[in-house]
C-alpha cells in the first residue's frame, strides 16, 4: 500500500496538472502545494520515478504515468466523496469538510469507498462542485462551459457552479454573504484596473477582490 506522503505528492501533482491544463509539475508548484521546501519535492520526485509513478526530469519536474494517474485519481476520489458524505450524512459545512477528508481520504479501503459512492447514489459532484472521478479512473460526463466570475462583463446574470478555493476562511465569506453552488446573481461591476467585482444576490451587493473572483466558477444565464 503506498504510503500516506506518496499518496499526498501523486494527489497534489494531478490536481495542479488539471488546474493548470498542464502535463508537467514543477517542483516549485508541488512545494507550495504541500508546503515543503523545493528540495524535498526534488527527492520525493526522484523516489516516484524510481518507482515509475512518474517521469522526472531535472529542471523541468514531473508529469504522471499510467499508474501514477490511477492512484492520484483513487485518492482523489476518496476525498471528494469523504466531503460528499459528511456534508450529505453529517450535515457538515462545505468550509469544514476538506481538512477532514484531507485525513480520512488515507484511511478508508476503497470497498467502504465504493459503498460510500452507492449510498449517496453515486454523485458527480463534491461539495464545492469538483467532479468526482469514477471508481475506473474516468471523470463524469460534464458541460465544460464553466467560466469565472472574474471573467463576466457586467450586465451578466449567472450561476455559482464551483468554488476552487476550498479555505474555510474564504468559504465561510462565501457563506456569510449568501454565495453557494446553484445560487444566481448579476455581476453589477467588474473593474479590471481596481480588481474588484461587484456581484448582486438577492438584492443585496457582494464586492469581491480579482483573486476571489477568479476562484469562483459560474455558467452564465
Amino acid at each position: 500500500m503506498p504510503s500516506l506522503t506518496v499518496e499526498n505528492y501523486l494527489k497534489a501533482i494531478l490536481q495542479i496538472g488539471l488546474r493548470e491544463s498542464a502535463e508537467w509539475v514543477s517542483a516549485g508548484q508541488v512545494a507550495q502545494a504541500l508546503g515543503v521546501s523545493p528540495g524535498t519535492v526534488t527527492s520525493m520526485h526522484k523516489t516516484l520515478g524510481e518507482a515509475d509513478l512518474v517521469v522526472y526530469r531535472p529542471y523541468e519536474g514531473v508529469c504522471l504515468t499510467e499508474a501514477g494517474q490511477m492512484l492520484g485519481m483513487r485518492v482523489l476520489r476518496r476525498h471528494r466523496l469523504i466531503e460528499q458524505f459528511l456534508v450529505e450524512t453529517l450535515g457538515l459545512s462545505w468550509d469544514q469538510v476538506h481538512e477532514e477528508a484531507e485525513h480520512m481520504e488515507h484511511a478508508v479501503s476503497d470497498d467502504l469507498v465504493e459503498r460510500i459512492d452507492e449510498f449517496l447514489g453515486r454523485p458527480r459532484f463534491d461539495p464545492h462542485g469538483d467532479p468526482i472521478p469514477t471508481a475506473t479512473g474516468t471523470w463524469p460526463e460534464t458541460v465544460e462551459s464553466a467560466t469565472t466570475l472574474a471573467s463576466c462583463p457586467p450586465g451578466s446574470t449567472v450561476r455559482v457552479v464551483r468554488v476552487t478555493d476550498q479555505g474555510a476562511e474564504f468559504l465561510q465569506f462565501l457563506t456569510h454573504n449568501g454565495v453557494a453552488l446553484g445560487v444566481e446573481g448579476r455581476v453589477v461591476s467588474n473593474n479590471a484596473t481596481a480588481g474588484t467585482v461587484m456581484l448582486e444576490i438577492d438584492g443585496a451587493a457582494v464586492s469581491l477582490g480579482g483573486q476571489e473572483a477568479a476562484q469562483l466558477m459560474v455558467d452564465r444565464l
